[in-house]
């Protein structure tokens, strides 16, 4: 089966890195290929490095109509099966371009919408309008959570059309023997300009106002060492949030104890960098930092988390759900800071989202909206054009 999935940028975001990953761990006799709209980051290299086609149709903006032309010319060339889009705009976009490309299967994932908001904007008469109009041209909608699925049904989506399909994580990727651990752990502190000594409490996810990674430095600058190891905050990711983020560090005096390191791609290995992974964000629509956390066998602080709502409190006993105020993220990090432990016990929440399982059941939804794969094709990449 000849798939193109169309994404609105490939940054690394988590809903480009869910690409990355379904397309790595899709079943034989899926024959993928990617377009971005916009933006052709960190994500792009690597689905490249990897055997992946990517198509760069370089829209300029969100009322950039050319690219519509050039998207339906893309399907039409590309002789596929089914469309798959991820994001807002993509969705808008691509769905039309399958449609009048003559591409019946069209399935779209909804990463990232929650009550009055749509992937950190809000969701006015007019998104919500266009919203709607685009679904009806698909076959049907994936949430990555109960909580998406929730919204989209409060915005009248026939159930029928709707699959609850959540993230998943490579867990694979987060374990490591505790020799080499602690060697890519000081390796990376010394790297990042880290104490190896420090406390080091993580934040993971864009630099974005609804991340409120503002509430982890308001409680660092609370979390003094009184006998206790130097506080740090580790900031992975990049986004518009950068600069008021470092001006509020500077008026704080942490300006030497928070270490930003922009857009990065070894996430795991970072994450051993950490002791504990703090998300203050107040609203998620799956809580993707938060599995990766969990996985890495750190203690994790959380104020939103749709994955583990979904599943009983046992399922993740190293996560703390807290407010996403200062006080209550000082409080626990100073806490944590008094009885450093080693690495945790992985939980079975990481299990319940391997990242194969996921994949597995997506290629079940493929063919129940497309043509059979064929029975002899070996390998699910496309051959690398030039």
């Amino acid at each position: 089966m000849r798939i193109l999935h169309i994404v609105t940028g490939l940054a690394a975001g988590g809903a480009e890195r869910q690409l990355l990953l379904m397309l790595r761990h899709l079943p034989p006799g899926y024959d993928c290929e990617v377009a971005t709209l916009t933006n052709p980051g960190t994500v792009a290299v690597a689905l490249r490095a990897e055997g992946f086609t990517v198509h760069d149709l370089g829209m300029r903006g969100n009322r950039d109509l050319g690219v519509l032309p050039r998207l339906i010319r893309l399907v039409r060339a590309g002789r596929y099966d089914l469309v798959h889009t991820h994001l807002y705009r993509a969705g808008l976009y691509g769905r039309l371009a399958a449609r009048l490309a003559g591409v019946r299967a069209v399935l779209a994932t909804e990463h990232s919408l929650q009550a009055g908001v749509i992937e950190g904007r809000p969701t006015t008469r007019g998104v919500r309008v266009l919203y709607l109009a685009a679904e009806r041209l698909g076959s049907a909608t994936v949430a990555v959570s109960g909580q998406v699925a929730g919204v989209l049904a409060d915005w009248g989506v026939p159930a029928d059309r709707v699959h609850l399909l959540p993230n998943g994580i490579e867990a694979a990727r987060y374990a490591r023997p505790a020799g080499e651990r602690a060697a890519v752990r000081d390796r990376l502190r010394d790297e990042l300009g880290l104490p190896r000594a420090a406390f080091v409490v993580g934040g993971v996810g864009r630099l974005v106002p609804g991340k409120r990674f503002a509430v982890l430095l308001d409680a660092l600058a609370e979390t003094r060492p009184a006998g206790r190891p130097e506080a740090r905050l580790l900031l992975v990711g990049a986004g518009p949030e950068r600069p008021v983020l470092e001006r509020q560090a500077e008026r704080l005096g942490l300006a030497d104890r928070v270490h930003f390191t922009g857009e990065r791609d070894d996430v795991p290995e970072l994450l051993t960098a950490m002791d504990v992974l703090a998300s203050p964000s107040a609203e998620e629509t799956f809580g993707l930092a938060v599995l990766e956390g969990l996985a890495a066998g750190l203690p994790v602080l959380h104020s939103a988390c749709p994955a583990l709502d979904d599943l009983p409190p046992a399922a993740a006993p190293g996560a703390l759900a807290l407010p996403s105020d200062a006080a209550a993220y000082a409080a626990a990090l100073a806490a944590l800071a008094d009885r450093r432990t080693a690495v945790l016990p992985r939980p079975p929440a990481v299990a319940h989202y391997d990242i194969a399982r996921i994949a597995a059941e997506l290629a079940t939804l493929y063919d129940r909206l497309g043509p059979a794969p064929p029975r002899r094709r070996a390998d699910r990449r496309s051959t690398v054009r030039a």
